[in-house]
């Protein structure tokens, strides 16, 4: 296993920048050919959202996570949904939606009714995997848990199974009112079927996000993998505590805070582990 800490900016930089130019993520990213390659990654990345795992408990809560394993308590069959998927808005705070027809949480063998698929893609936790049906784009948005609110996270991360090619498989983060924030290409995996690849990206200068993107491969699924098409599934989502959006006049503070706090104790730098054996 090789590991690579890339500094994004050096100190002297970070001190002669104003403090909006501090704003900047922190990314964690890992892939190798099973799931042992990229424990190290999601575990760093858990420890940056902080604990406990918030499981289904109704918030805002002060401190830890929410996680997605797409498992339901150890399901062995696929269960499929339309393409606003609310299964985990009331009790995770996460809203999934597709311009295509839906999504499956699918065992490998029952993906899109396609047994071919068991030796094309892999999981990080057993047994089941995430995928839109008819599209290979996922928006992911944020509420409060148990209540309807819209809410704001500061990380969120995702396990993807059988990225082939570089620049194919993305996600792009995008703050309040619509902009973009941030994106980053997910790591090619070291095998050719069934490897494993980790994104997470943690902002920690007041940026907020409102919406996640995420882009699987080239290709919907349903043609074979390969010969250009770079077919791509999701396993575990990770994402900060759901907080309740700001109001207009608290978010300069907000930002001014965190900027501060980032320029006394930022060590900003890039994350990557890659498996090559």
């Amino acid at each position: 296993m090789n590991v690579r800490f890339t500094p994004v900016a050096g100190a002297l930089l970070l001190a002669l920048l104003p403090p909006a130019a501090l704003a900047g993520p922190i990314v964690f990213e890992a892939s190798g050919s099973n799931a042992s390659a990229i424990q190290a990654t999601v575990d760093a990345f858990r420890s940056a959202l902080g604990s406990p795992n918030n499981g289904n408990n109704s918030g805002p809560l002060a401190s830890g996570r929410r996680e997605i394993n797409w498992d339901g308590g150890g399901a062995t069959t696929t269960a499929a949904a339309g393409p606003s998927f609310a299964g985990f808005q009331n009790t995770r705070g996460a809203l999934f939606t597709t311009p295509g027809s839906g999504f499956e949480q699918a065992i490998l063998d029952d993906i899109i009714d396609n047994p071919s698929y068991a030796s094309t893609f892999s999981t990080f936790s057993a047994s089941r995997v995430f995928t839109p049906v008819g599209s290979n784009v996922t928006d992911a948005t944020f509420f409060i848990p148990g209540s309807p609110s819209s809410a704001v996270v500061t990380a969120f991360g995702a396990v993807f199974s059988d990225v082939d090619l570089a620049g194919t498989t993305l996600i792009e983060f995008f703050e309040l009112g619509g902009g973009p924030l941030f994106s980053q290409f997910v790591l090619p995996g070291t095998t050719a079927s069934g490897s494993l690849s980790f994104l997470g990206v943690q902002f920690d200068g007041g940026e907020l996000i409102t919406r996640a993107r995420i882009t699987t491969g080239n290709s919907a699924l349903g043609p074979s993998d390969g010969g250009g098409a770079d077919l791509v599934v999701m396993d575990d989502f990770l994402y900060s505590e759901p907080q309740s959006v700001p109001e207009p006049g608290s978010l300069s503070l907000l930002a001014i805070g965190a900027a501060a706090v980032a320029l006394a104790r930022r060590k900003r730098m890039s994350i990557r582990i890659e498996d090559v054996a």
